[in-house]
């Protein structure tokens, strides 16, 4: 029977060679041989399904041959292919695997899968992918990105974070995350609160090695949801927040308790300056449960002194600090530390943009620098947009000093890069009144102090918009020290 199904094929085939005008008129004319409307229908019908039918099994054969033909020419082996694949992104990952039944094969492998970035500037990726990713992991899985990532953008001006792996750190970010509120940061993302279930199926294999988490403007994620992901990721060492409508001392708590390993921790603010729920039981127990921390960042939240006082203390093998657009903090949590009594580690502080940062304490920094006390720094960012609080008027505002030793650093300390930009007087000018001389004066003046690398001017008026308190006297009324303690200051809670 094969044989005949096999010659009859053949002899079907070769018709391939024929004239199609005479495959049509013959097929009309068997047509015209059935009287019956009803069989000229299922003379149609059968000559389309025959004709699917040979076209699957062409389709079939091919893909068969080229998977073959692939196997043969290509010129890595199964296990280096599934090596190259794991460094490929998501979307060139499921090309790949679409190409033929070998690279498929090959882009099954779990390790494929161990890094998995969905990260999008516009919502396409929704729960059943994220889910498929993560169970084609498995145990495998290392690092877990999702979100909304804006557009890239180099504003100047912009509060950029300087991005710092485990390791080491590396050159400032293009991506402004305060620039977000875009038209992309404020659609409303396809995935929802419990994208990150998948972490805690199958007994919560997935989330068990998992190693990086980073999550971006996912609108839909609520507290209760990332702290049971976090729950599921005992081995954490990298946790990335950025946009989501979470509180910062419920999040620091469920990382206390549940990432005992955690050396780098970022996190900005959805609510820029309305988050003030850090407290100083948080602080401690965070020191004295994640111990490993080398970097912090905290940005846009309303942080106080003798808070980050604990944390830059406590934490012994702390490199990196970010407090950007952190609103309350002055800076006097920097006092007598960088030697000794904690932070002596630090290359990297980041304080742009912090409106209530004093002008005297910048001044104690740089003298404390100078008298060879953070020893590792190498990047130091005092820029603000708004100036310095200036030293004794709490709304004056200030873009020069005499007090602070900008200059003795610069040239004591080659090796510090020193950010510190600050708005110029043209900045306060209504153009609307200016004359053409004015603007091309303004300008000259802008150009050459840019040219000495930061723009200095003091002023008594202020530029605000918000509050003036830092919001540190509420520390003060409430019984707490604030900074101005001896080494053992604090001592007793971190234990």
């Amino acid at each position: 029977m094969n044989n005949q199904v096999g010659n009859l094929l053949q002899t079907f085939l070769n018709l391939a060679d024929s004239n199609s005008l005479s495959i049509d008129q013959s097929f009309e004319h068997l047509l015209d041989s059935s009287s019956c409307d009803a069989d000229q229908s299922l003379l149609i019908d059968r000559a389309l399904k025959l004709g699917s039918i040979l076209l699957e099994a062409g389709n079939r054969s091919a893909r068969k041959r080229s998977s073959v033909h692939n196997s043969l020419t290509w010129a890595l082996p199964p296990d280096l292919t599934i090596k190259l694949f794991s460094m490929l992104d998501a979307q060139s990952l499921c090309y790949a695997a679409a190409t033929c039944s070998m690279f498929y094969k090959c882009a099954m492998d779990p390790l494929c899968y161990a890094n998995i970035d969905l990260t999008t500037v516009v919502p396409k990726v929704n729960n059943a992918v994220v889910s498929t990713m993560i169970q084609r992991a498995g145990k495998a899985l290392r690092s877990l990105k999702l979100g909304i990532v804006p557009s890239p953008t180099m504003s100047r001006g912009s509060c950029q974070p300087l991005v710092y792996g485990i390791r080491n750190a590396v050159e400032v970010s293009n991506f402004s995350w305060n620039d977000k509120k875009t038209r992309q940061g404020k659609e409303s993302s396809t995935l929802t609160r419990y994208c990150l279930t998948p972490l805690s199926g199958d007994k919560g294999a997935a989330g068990a090695v998992l190693r990086g988490l980073h999550l971006y403007n996912i609108e839909r994620i609520d507290n209760t949801s990332l702290c049971g992901a976090l729950s599921a990721c005992p081995s954490l060492l990298d946790l990335e927040i950025i946009g989501l409508h979470v509180d910062l001392r419920q999040t620091l708590v469920s990382v206390s308790m549940n990432c005992p390993l955690i050396e780098r921790l970022f996190f900005e603010s959805s609510k820029t300056g309305r988050d003030d729920s850090l407290k100083i039981p948080t602080c401690v127990h965070l020191v004295n449960n994640c111990p490993n921390l080398t970097s912090l960042a905290l940005r846009g939240f309303k942080l106080y002194d003798y808070n980050l006082r604990i944390l830059v203390k406590g934490f012994r093998k702390l490199k990196y600090v970010d407090f950007s657009t952190s609103y309350s903090i002055t800076g006097s949590f920097l006092r007598n530390l960088g030697g000794d009594m904690g932070g002596s580690l630090l290359e990297v502080l980041i304080f742009r943009d912090c409106m209530h940062l004093k002008e005297l304490e910048v001044a104690r920094l740089f003298t404390s620098v100078l008298a060879g006390d953070f020893r590792f720094l190498r990047y130091l960012d005092i820029s603000n947009r708004e100036g310095l609080a200036a030293a004794g008027d709490s709304y004056g505002r200030c873009y020069s000093s005499s007090i602070i030793p900008t200059k003795q650093v610069l040239e004591e300390r080659p090796d510090i890069c020193l950010l510190a930009e600050f708005p110029s007087e043209g900045s306060f000018v209504d153009v609307g009144q200016m004359t053409d001389s004015d603007i091309s004066s303004q300008s000259s003046q802008l150009s050459s102090r840019a040219s000495d690398g930061m723009s200095f001017m003091c002023t008594s008026e202020s530029n605000y918009s918000s509050d003036q308190t830092s919001g540190n006297e509420e520390g003060r009324g409430s019984g707490y020290v604030v900074c101005e303690e001896s080494s053992e200051e604090f001592d007793y809670l971190l234990g």
